[in-house]
């Protein structure tokens, strides 16, 4: 979603507009059905967590983001503290 939003360079491109609507509003399809069976808490941060480290990665991968120890640590965090969320008592 967020490298639709990149690539339509301010909202000039039609195409990476539609591509930006499409994604994000399955996006928050998903987000909807994650919030069937997960506390909203839960789910609103394994989203966001999901949603960051995509676009981190992908930025590093497609757009030549800076990738260094630092970085590629802060993400790792990011993906214990989601999946740490999943396995919380009462999640």
């Amino acid at each position: 979603m967020a490298l639709s939003l990149e690539s339509s360079d301010g909202f000039r491109k039609l195409g990476w507009v539609l591509a930006f609507l499409i994604t994000g509003g399955l996006s928050f399809y998903l987000l909807a059905l994650a919030m069937r069976d997960l506390p909203v808490g839960t789910a609103y941060a394994v989203w966001t967590g999901i949603g960051a480290v995509g676009t981190a990665g992908m930025g590093i991968l497609v757009f030549g983001d800076p990738a260094n120890l630092w970085r590629v640590g802060a993400l790792l965090l990011i993906v214990v503290g989601t999946v740490g969320l999943n396995f919380a008592p009462g999640s």
